[in-house]
């Protein structure tokens, strides 16, 4: 059955009437096998599934929206690029539930850098579809945000982020400003900082695995 976006699959290694899923969302000119090496640290009771982004930048890069610079060197991001994949994300967790037994009151997006900013943005426009997020080096972005997004339940999701310190990519400024954004939509998160640049430290994996464990 072809699905919305290509994927790489770790069944449960604990098998339940309906499973939960973990939902893995790779950075700007990675693929869905960056995140899905920690997949066997994992717990055993989820479905984890590892989402390719539908951009090809060629050699087996690939983005969830395009990033540019003008002639000054500013970055920006192509927000109805990012728009387009937030939904085609929200599309494929529906089609992921029909496909696998998967609870669809019991899904977690783990998102790394583009890909936690579009996992705020799926939670945030879509709290029905997800109950958890894992940003890792990112920060909420209004513009990609549902219009209407303000309207949603937002009660019941739970967040963690983290970013590093020494984040040469995505300024940890730009991060401290999520949580009192969070907290103002009344939305549980957990926040932690590690002395580092743009990526995980194993202290990092251990915090948001015990995370997941206690929420």
């Amino acid at each position: 059955m072809n699905l919305s976006l290509e994927y790489k699959i770790r069944e449960p290694k604990i098998k339940l009437d309906k499973n939960p899923l973990l939902l893995l969302l790779h950075g700007y000119g990675s693929n869905e096998e960056d995140l899905f090496s920690f997949a066997t640290e994992l717990p055993d009771e989820y479905y984890i599934i590892s989402a390719r982004a539908p951009y090809n930048m060629q050699y087996g890069a690939y983005a969830w929206y395009a990033i540019n610079f003008d002639a000054d060197e500013n970055k920006f991001s192509d927000h109805e690029q990012a728009k387009i994949s937030r939904d085609l994300i929200a599309q494929f967790i529906d089609e992921l539930i029909e496909t696998y037994p998967i609870d669809s009151k019991n899904v977690t997006l783990v998102g790394f850098s583009q890909g936690s900013i579009l996992s705020y943005a799926i939670a945030l426009s879509h709290p029905d579809k997800v109950q958890r997020v894992v940003a890792l080096s990112g920060y909420v972005s209004e513009p990609i945000l549902e219009e209407s997004y303000l309207r949603n339940d937002l009660t019941k999701l739970k967040i963690f982020h983290s970013h590093g310190t020494a984040d040469q990519v995505i300024p940890i400024e730009w991060a401290r400003k999520t949580k009192p954004f969070l907290e103002k939509l009344g939305i549980d998160s957990t926040c932690k900082e590690y002395p580092v640049g743009h990526g995980v430290a194993p202290q990092n994996f251990y915090d948001f695995k015990n995370w997941l464990l206690e929420n």
